[in-house]
């Protein structure tokens, strides 16, 4: 049996969401119960982008395709954890080429987010050089511990550069307890169609 290692924010009221802006936390709430003589169930609603989840292209680029084009054979598969925690401020071409990234590779960038259970609002993101970078190379998916890849760019060049050469970016991975190196990646979105983002499952497997 592997080692499994679950890289998922844990959806709740008080989790960290993009900039603490209290409009994107994640509401729970009771619809019916045992008191009342029914079975309990509740109702969750949420941002698509809040905790763990998958960008599609559409949310970055006008006409861009949808979440339910990205498959689950590119969302499965061999993958590896870089170690950036060493990294301020953002992630430059030049923090990356000594990884010796190929081809299709999935990485998934350990920073220092995946050290706080708070949002950081300085916290390292994936620069537009760093992008072009990985675009070039042609890396299948990137996975930031951070709700977002970038921040601090006018006209969001990083998602842009990446969605427009078919690299799926997925964010809020949690990798606290996940040593760099090599490991077998499961994302789960959620099966949705038609819109820009789903929240996902995510584990590792060594």
């Amino acid at each position: 049996m592997p080692n499994i290692y679950d890289i998922t924010m844990t959806v709740e009221e008080s989790m960290q969401v993009w900039k603490n802006y209290e409009q994107k936390k994640p509401r729970i709430s009771n619809v019916q119960n045992h008191d009342e003589g029914k079975p309990h169930e509740s109702l969750l609603t949420m941002n698509t982008h809040t905790g763990t989840h998958v960008d599609a292209p559409l949310h970055m680029l006008a006409g861009g395709a949808t979440i339910e084009t990205i498959t689950l054979e590119r969302l499965v598969g061999p993958a590896r954890v870089l170690d950036l925690t060493h990294v301020v401020d953002c992630i430059t071409k030049d923090d990356l080429v000594p990884f010796a990234i190929q081809r299709g590779e999935r990485l998934l960038f350990k920073t220092a987010s995946s050290l706080s259970e708070e949002f950081l609002m300085d916290f390292p993101f994936l620069r537009e050089d760093g992008a072009k970078y990985l675009a070039d190379i042609g890396v299948g998916l990137i996975a930031s511990d951070a709700l977002g890849i970038e921040r601090a760019q006018a006209e969001y060049p990083t998602h842009r550069t990446l969605m427009r050469n078919d690299v799926i970016i997925v964010e809020g991975v949690r990798l606290k307890d996940v040593e760099a190196g090599n490991y077998t990646l499961v994302i789960a979105p959620l099966k949705l169609t038609g819109i820009d983002a789903a929240p996902a499952r995510a584990f590792l497997m060594a």
